[in-house]
């Protein structure tokens, strides 16, 4: 059985167990396969063979000679991933996307108390102030597009909150950087829960104890728990993933809420 709630050096990919890959299969039909997809694990084919990533190994195991991802998620977020069997099926769900007819649905853990809801609806452009190349920030003038996400409190206690999450606009790390911004980063977040000393020692040495102090999850705390695709002319479908183990597991023992309180503020 793979395990990926450990924590890899930066420089090494987990690889698919074969047998653990059906098992996050949530639905299949015959134009797409949705799969809850673990944190730590990469969504496109990597240089480290098919099954160090999620499309690889779903190829190798369906002995599929074409696969189109439709959804894509961060190495280390989990949750709903979509995959299309044939072009057709991912024409319509890319079109769908393009003409803003998907709503996305995630849970984020935030460090600190949110306590109601809010739209960050701020630009997003480059870091300029970062060490860090791929780091996005809020902030005016060339360079920014606009982005709007909505957080909602679903249980706050003992200076965290578990939000739901939607992104209105698809930027990148944009939820990551709305949170941020809010001064309630993702717990876990190497990048944007704090100095970007805490990234670039990650890179350099992989997971040390001053990371797991300051973080204290091994990935960010982040899940795609739902996709809605509003399909011409009046065809919904909607694809789910339940709250990944380690985030439940977070919720309970450092937030103090029982399984029964979580259950019941999500089914909320």
């Amino acid at each position: 059985m793979t395990d990926y709630s450990f924590v890899p050096p930066s420089s090494t990919t987990p690889k698919v167990d074969p047998a653990e890959l059906p098992k996050w299969l949530i639905q299949e039909d015959d134009d797409y396969m949705v799969f809850d997809k673990p944190g730590w694990l990469v969504c496109h084919p990597s240089k480290d063979g098919p099954w160090s990533s999620l499309v690889g190994a779903v190829k190798e195991w369906k002995q599929m000679d074409v696969s189109h991802l439709v959804s894509r998620l961060d190495r280390e977020t989990s949750g709903v991933i979509l995959i299309a069997k044939h072009y057709d099926a991912a024409s319509a769900a890319q079109t769908a996307m393009e003409r803003r007819m998907v709503l996305k649905t995630y849970y984020a853990l935030l460090k600190g108390e949110l306590k109601e809801p809010v739209m960050v609806d701020q630009p997003l452009g480059p870091d300029e102030t970062s060490q860090v190349v791929v780091k996005t920030a809020v902030r005016e003038g060339p360079g920014t597009l606009p982005a709007a996400t909505f957080f909602e409190p679903v249980l706050v206690r003992n200076g965290y909150t578990l939000a739901r999450v939607q992104p209105h606009t698809g930027r990148k790390h944009q939820i990551r950087a709305h949170a941020f911004w809010l001064g309630l980063p993702v717990i876990g977040d190497k990048l944007y829960g704090g100095d970007d000393s805490l990234y670039m020692e990650f890179v350099a040495h992989g997971w040390t104890p001053r990371l797991g102090a300051a973080l204290e999850m091994g990935r960010q705390a982040l899940h795609a728990a739902k996709l809605e695709f509003r399909f011409p002319p009046r065809i919904t479908r909607t694809f789910t993933a339940p709250l990944a183990p380690d985030m439940r597991e977070f919720v309970v023992k450092k937030m103090g809420f029982s399984e029964a309180e979580l259950d019941a503020a999500l089914a909320a």
